[in-house]
């Protein structure tokens, strides 16, 4: 991931995508959300979160560390594209509207995501051994498929992959206030032996490096589950 920040740049999103993202953000989550209107988006619980604070431009630092709803979709995931150098910033998924998903995945300081997690086989074949994760959102269903298609990869690529590095860990994001998606239970980090992430490899954190050496094979599965 690419964290750098520079205060020269802010960040919005054009009103008129706010729409479709949030449609897909319910379709996404249809077991935990359940709509929106032009305000708040409105889980099945009965919660509702605003939408917008009404600043429409941020620094990439206030993205991160204050985001809300509409916030999430500064940056769109390429689905499907070839590994490249992204542009300065841009890290879809990592701005994350940290209420939603405590109201989904639970608060860890408080043991409600160790109550929903699950042991799943990590690579059987491969002596994978077993990693940890929520059953929220399909997470835990959809992971064992993910790891049921890697199991069948030529043996050259698992070394990507096993052993994989961890799930479950109440911590937040290096450098950060703002919680990891591995506090929620619902990240796995791969072999970490073939890692890159920028803050293991810059000299420069205002200029990160970037390189991979993931297979895009690897990423493809993971895209398909």
């Amino acid at each position: 991931s690419i964290g750098a920040s520079s205060a020269e740049n802010t960040y919005g999103v054009a009103p008129d995508n706010i729409k479709d993202s949030l449609d897909r953000l319910v379709r996404s989550y249809p077991d935990q959300i359940a709509g929106h209107d032009n305000e708040f988006l409105i889980l099945k619980n009965g919660l509702k979160f605003r939408l917008s604070d009404g600043r429409t431009n941020k620094t990439f630092r206030e993205l991160l560390e204050n985001p809300d709803i509409d916030d999430m979709f500064y940056s769109t995931y390429p689905t499907g594209a070839e590994p490249k150098q992204p542009a300065i910033n841009a890290d879809p998924g990592r701005v994350r509207f940290e209420p939603l998903f405590v109201a989904m995945y639970g608060d860890c300081n408080k043991g409600d995501v160790a109550r929903n997690l699950r042991a799943i086989d990590w690579l059987p074949k491969h002596d994978g051994g077993k990693v940890t994760i929520t059953t929220r959102n399909g997470v835990a269903t959809a992971l064992e498929k993910v790891s049921r298609e890697l199991d069948d990869l030529p043996d050259n690529l698992i070394r990507y992959l096993v052993p994989a590095a961890g799930t479950y860990n109440c911590r937040t994001i290096a450098g950060s206030r703002a919680r990891s998606m591995h506090a929620y239970g619902a990240a796995i980090d791969i072999n970490t032996r073939f890692a890159d992430y920028w803050r293991w490899v810059s000299d420069d954190r205002t200029q990160p490096r970037w390189r991979n050496r993931v297979p895009i094979q690897i990423v493809r599965i993971f895209e398909k589950q």
